[in-house]
């Protein structure tokens, strides 16, 4: 490996050991009150609310529109995260414009922010695997990106196993089921919700939604950014045969 190799490998390992920490007292009892909360909420609404982000999620990633990035085949490691960060930085700049104004519009415009913040962080996720080499027109390639947004966005232990299948990726990857259908979509709706909550729900609140919603955005892109770095950087290792992982 050469030095940009090696450093970001001891990031990665970094990364890859604090994903894995056991979950914080912190973490235990907010998921706790967070499922306290969804037992609460009847059925019916819990029904909706999976089926609408099943069907939100299922058009952004098996849609023909992200498909478009062309892959990068050639170029180091050093090179490929040069454009990898920009790319992260331009998401970061349009999600926060457009969370501003989201949040300034009030609680109409705060719920139009759901769908149009979740494509622009998954447009992000797709030219990101495209600079790295992988060609998400294959459908387990869209299911990794699926993974990276489960990473970001879940609690501590759920987390543990998905880094767990992100270094083995190609084993786990050929025991993926052939149909979406059979994805658990009422856990992921619920993981994601419940993370976003607390920082998205003081958008809806007038004079400070703006400010709100602006902060949100670019953190929680700035959060997924890192997260795909570090996923792809499991991969490339993996595929390079680094065998100190």
């Amino acid at each position: 490996m050469d030095d940009y190799e090696n450093k970001v490998f001891k990031e990665m390992v970094e990364w890859n050991q604090k994903m894995q920490h056991l979950p914080s007292k912190g973490n235990r009892i907010t998921k706790g009150i967070q499922d306290g909360i969804n037992n609460i909420i009847p059925e019916k609404a819990h029904q909706i609310i999976t089926l609408t982000i099943e069907k939100m999620v299922k058009a952004v990633l098996f849609s023909s529109k992200y498909t478009t990035t062309p892959l990068r085949k050639n170029g180091s490691l050093q090179i490929r995260e040069a454009y990898v960060k920009r790319t992260i930085r331009h998401h970061k700049n349009a999600a926060t414009v457009e969370g501003a104004i989201t949040g300034a519009g009030g609680i109409l415009m705060g719920f139009a922010d759901f769908p149009a913040f979740l494509a622009i962080k998954i447009k992000m996720l797709f030219e990101i695997a495209a600079i790295y080499g992988f060609n998400v027109k294959d459908y387990r390639e869209r299911v990794f990106i699926l993974h990276i947004f489960q990473i970001s966005f879940c609690s501590q232990q759920k987390r543990n196993r998905l880094v767990e299948r992100i270094e083995s990726w190609d084993t786990y990857s050929s025991s993926l089921p052939s149909d979406v259908d059979d994805f658990d979509w009422r856990s992921f709706q619920q993981e994601y919700r419940d993370y976003i909550d607390l920082a998205k729900m003081a958008q809806l609140i007038p004079v400070i939604g703006a400010f709100v919603g602006a902060i949100a955005n670019n953190k929680l892109t700035e959060q997924l950014g890192k997260t795909a770095l570090n996923c792809y950087r499991n991969r490339y290792f993996a595929k390079n045969n680094t065998n100190n992982i």
